[in-house]
């Protein structure tokens, strides 16, 4: 299994404009450029990175080509204190990375509030999005949560090293279903434990707006759509997967089981498999 620092190794860098800001985002790409069927593009969440799309990405990879990036000021993307974080500045973000790796047509899977950024996406660009699978996904009013909005406060960034790492602890042991792989745990807070992460961390939190999923025109999704998403999630209940499923008109109800929030790292295996299996033959 790989770890975090590994994966940090294998990343590639590019810059894309945002908001007339020349920003570095990185990305973990694996597979074959013009494998079976269109990229499939992984879009993580708050407080993770592609990190989190490891062992997915390990076994879709093996026929396709995928495309991990770490969103604005996540990862090893900019941190630096200048810019947006929204989700539709990362939606901006993935449109000028995907124009840079000459993408056209993808299959996208998003998590938290990286479902959001691709419900954006999906809307805005329905000749480009052939593929959608949402996963524990931000959408409507669904978000933000408490820890999230707690780590946005002003005082957060203050607040000692180990404090904080207390708190990422808490998200990612407490949050998983059973016992916690020390592996994951570890990578999802190494970016955060230096001071330009720490405080990165901060304005990703406080930069989480409502608005910008309240605003989507589901109706206007055409991609064929998949919500796999972990069944015992608090956070981002299964209810709004059943809401999704009501508003997004080619879409598929895909519960997992004993998962919670991060459903790619409780149901790694079976997410994985259910995945590739609507990549390869859509909806069933």
């Amino acid at each position: 299994m790989i770890d975090h620092d590994t994966w940090s190794d294998r990343q590639s860098v590019t810059t894309v404009s945002v908001d007339g800001h020349d920003l570095e985002v990185a990305y973990h790409e694996d597979g074959v450029d013009g494998g079976e069927g269109t990229p499939v593009v992984f879009v993580h969440g708050v407080p993770t990175w592609s990190f989190l799309w490891r062992d997915i990405v390990a076994d879709v990879a093996t026929d396709r080509w995928t495309i991990a990036p770490d969103m604005l000021g996540y990862g090893n993307s900019a941190m630096s204190d200048d810019f947006d974080r929204s989700i539709r500045a990362q939606e901006l973000m993935l449109e000028a990375l995907l124009d840079d790796l000459g993408v056209d047509r993808v299959a996208l899977v998003g998590h938290d509030i990286g479902g959001g950024v691709a419900l954006r996406v999906a809307a805005h660009n329905p000749d480009v999005v052939e593929q959608l699978v949402l996963s524990n996904a931000v959408c409507y009013d669904s978000w933000p949560v408490e820890f999230v909005s707690n780590l946005g406060l002003p005082s957060t960034a203050d607040i000692e090293r180990k404090e904080l790492e207390s708190r990422l602890d808490s998200a990612f042991v407490e949050g998983a279903y059973g016992e916690a792989d020390p592996e994951f745990v570890d990578g999802m807070k190494a970016p955060w434990l230096t001071d330009e992460g720490h405080v990165s961390l901060v304005r990703n939190a406080v930069a989480t707006n409502t608005n910008h999923t309240t605003e989507i025109d589901y109706g206007a999704i055409t991609a064929e759509t998949l919500l796999l998403w972990g069944k015992d999630d608090v956070m981002q209940p299964y209810a709004y997967a059943e809401r999704l499923a009501d508003d997004i008109d080619d879409t598929e109800l895909a519960p997992l089981s004993e998962s919670y929030h991060w459903v790619p790292e409780d149901r790694s295996d079976a997410y994985a498999d259910r995945l590739r299996e609507f990549l390869t033959d859509g909806r069933l």
